[in-house]
């Protein structure tokens, strides 16, 4: 019982950076259920916990959406998500998840060191950020982060880009979910945490909103950045004392 109110409690701190941050929970969800769950269950929970935030970020932030970029990033990704999702099973959890490890401290080095680093914002760009973010969300579990790096060459306003990453990301969740799910990586056993990463969703959701209200976001951003690369480095860490 100690271990699931640890879970709860750090799923929650997830969803509030995640939406603060504007990366996606997943980035730091992930990484802290490896520790409960071994990775494919990960990928599992992960994906329907993702589908329940996306829908509360679009109750909560749903006043615009960007219709020219759910197909143009949107498409591109669930297409390549599935196409990821599927491949994951073929690849050792342990490579998997030193891969996410690799991942996050790259990316949040390269966020970190190279500020002056930006995308434009052109319709290749959108499509390229899209099939990236997609695979690697499937095969990873996470690519919230270079979806939002995407988002932030066109600059949208606040509500219109959570809504509009929201919108793109449940679709790339709800195909995932159904490929994990024929992979096998969704389990009787965890369904129970569906009810309670809702509640999760829903709070924590609320939380950052406030925050976003608030604080500065690029302070706020800096911060997160930091923390996925502490989380990179512990992740790597743990993976490699068990080889």
């Amino acid at each position: 019982m100690d271990y699931l109110v640890y879970f709860i409690l750090l799923a929650l701190v997830a969803e509030i950076l995640g939406t603060v941050g504007g990366f996606g929970s997943s980035l730091f969800f992930i990484p802290i259920a490896s520790y409960f769950l071994d990775f494919h269950s990960v990928l599992g929970v992960t994906a329907m916990f993702h589908v329940l935030s996306n829908l509360t970020k679009i109750g909560f932030f749903h006043k615009g959406f960007d219709k020219k970029l759910i197909v143009t990033l949107g498409i591109p990704a669930v297409v390549f998500v599935i196409i990821g999702a599927y491949l994951s099973r073929f690849i050792a959890t342990k490579w998997l998840e030193m891969s996410l490890a690799v991942f996050l401290i790259l990316l949040s080095s390269c966020f970190l060191f190279f500020k002056n680093f930006v995308i434009k914002p052109t319709t290749f760009n959108s499509v390229s950020g899209g099939i990236t973010s997609g695979f690697i969300a499937g095969i990873l579990g996470t690519g919230g982060a270079i979806r939002g790096m995407t988002l932030a060459a066109f600059n949208l306003k606040m509500e219109v880009f959570i809504a509009t990453s929201a919108i793109i990301d449940l679709a790339i969740d709800s195909s995932r979910t159904v490929v994990y799910g024929l992979n096998g990586y969704i389990h009787k056993d965890d369904l129970y945490l569906i009810p309670i990463l809702l509640v999760v969703s829903i709070i924590g959701t609320f939380i950052g909103k406030k925050i976003l209200e608030k604080v500065s976001e690029e302070q706020f951003k800096k911060t997160v950045l930091i923390l996925i690369l502490i989380t990179g480095i512990i992740t790597a860490v743990r993976v490699l004392q068990t080889i």
